[in-house]
């Protein structure tokens, strides 16, 4: 979790504050009553929240997704949703045609294509890809540079002539992505924030809706 002012062009993380694995759902309002206390400051006065919309973790994202809508709501604030793939293709500030990569398990990948300009990565598409079609996308475009932090997808691209293992984006980094966003009103209503999980739940995979006739 970060804490962040700035305006346009400019962000300045105030303070870092990290959760502990399980424990990040009992433990995020709590950590962030003491992050505002830490600088004086009162909850209405935040102007704004950012968070991360996926992919990821269903119970994670819902966790998380769940707090920022509370507060947001309670507080009539603006949301603003950034993708972690998004984060990831703006985390070594590259310049032009970008692709970031996570591993999503099950032997698939996330995959984002995005433009990024000046920092500013813009989407042109979030993919869930088998690994067999990753590898073929990969050779199809030689020239293309591949971003990701992940462990699994840096090792299967090993052989990509254009591909660079960064650090995790870090709250930091989603809050400056955000700030943004919020800057240029780029904004959801909290009512209509969803996870973007890329992938369809378990209970969506394994227990379809049926049509009742």
């Amino acid at each position: 979790m970060a804490l962040a002012r700035g305006g346009a062009g400019a962000c300045e993380v105030l303070e870092l504050a990290p959760l502990a694995g399980g424990t990040y759902s009992a433990r995020l309002i709590p950590e962030l009553a003491a992050l505002l206390a830490r600088r004086h400051l009162q909850k209405t006065d935040l102007e704004g929240f950012a968070v991360v919309s996926g992919p990821g973790s269903f119970t994670g994202l819902r966790v998380g997704l769940a707090a920022v809508k509370g507060l947001a709501e309670v507080l009539r604030r603006p949301i603003a949703a950034v993708s972690m793939l998004e984060a990831i293709a703006a985390q070594g500030n590259p310049e032009g045609s970008v692709v970031a990569a996570l591993d999503a398990g099950r032997s698939e990948i996330f995959a984002g294509e995005y433009a990024v300009h000046g920092g500013e990565p813009r989407s042109q598409g979030e993919y869930l890809l088998t690994r067999e079609q990753f590898s073929v996308f990969l050779e199809a475009h030689p020239g293309l540079e591949l971003v990701t932090p992940d462990g699994a997808v840096a090792e299967l691209a090993s052989t990509h002539l254009h591909m660079r293992r960064i650090d995790w984006p870090d709250a930091g980094r989603i809050a400056r992505l955000g700030l943004q966003k919020l800057i240029a009103g780029e904004t959801i209503a909290p009512e209509a924030l969803e996870a973007n999980y890329i992938r369809r739940s378990d209970a969506e995979i394994f227990f379809p809706l049926t049509k009742r006739v």
